[in-house]
């Protein structure tokens, strides 16, 4: 990458500042409205498109997670973070290709978008091979049923792309270790009708799989309603970070 870790300008480290103070008071806010403890969120600087220096500043703020959509950018620039002496918790949140899966998880501590059997196995034959313990996996769940957008169908017999198999899949795989579910909410919904949905579905997943409690559901621009239906994580890149440059 073209950006020093070092070389971040005492004007964007000023930026960042502010966009997390911000984010942050609206999260705190958020929790204060539907009556949670604020310790129970956490926030994922989704850093796709901004440089290495970004996530150095971001971790020198104190923020300890990071996110990242596609492994191709993802995986050199967690080499140049750490290179940096730098150690977020990396999500990996975007769709995951499975012959992607060896590359994320040798820098990934946390996987959200597992959504089929086929891509379960991989992933987990990749940290059995890659890794010197279990990664954490959240089955990316489809709140309408549309495939074609990614996540695991409810309700579905599907073999492979059914929620509860993909369940299955991943806490039977010796390798890796359910955490939950993550959603994005569909494309023309009202953020409160997808997050009740949503809510829904964790609740009956819960009552099989009692310690999957993780929901990574809410961006910059509903994270309050994500927040006041359950949330546990929520992603947020342009609200932190300024709007995102143009992707090449």
């Amino acid at each position: 990458m073209s950006d020093s870790p070092a070389a971040v300008r005492p004007d964007r480290r000023a930026e960042l500042a502010a966009g997390l103070a911000r984010v942050r008071a609206r999260i705190a806010d958020a929790c204060a409205a539907a009556g949670r403890d604020r310790a129970e969120i956490t926030m994922i600087a989704v850093t796709k498109t901004y440089p290495a220096g970004d996530v150095v500043a971001l971790a020198g703020l104190g923020v300890t997670d990071v996110g990242e959509n596609r492994d191709q950018e993802a995986a050199p620039k967690a080499a140049e973070v750490a290179a940096a002496g730098v150690t977020p918790r990396w999500h990996f949140i975007g769709r995951l290709q499975r012959n992607k899966a060896r590359s994320v998880v040798r820098y990934a501590d946390a996987v959200h978008s597992v959504d089929s059997v086929r891509l379960a196995r991989a992933v987990d034959a990749a940290s059995a091979a890659g890794r010197d313990r279990p990664l954490d996996v959240l089955v990316q769940v489809s709140i309408d049923g549309d495939a074609a957008r990614g996540g695991a169908l409810p309700g579905s017999a599907d073999p492979d792309v059914g929620l509860d198999r993909v369940a299955e899949a991943v806490a039977g795989a010796e390798a890796l270790r359910l955490t939950g579910l993550m959603a994005v909410a569909p494309l023309g919904w009202e953020p409160e009708r997808a997050f009740a949905r949503l809510a829904e579905l964790a609740a009956a997943f819960r009552s099989v799989h009692p310690g999957a409690t993780a929901l990574s559901a809410g961006m910059s621009g509903d994270l309050e309603v994500a927040i006041g239906y359950g949330a546990t994580h929520v992603r947020v890149g342009s609200a932190l970070l300024g709007m995102r440059p143009t992707l090449r």
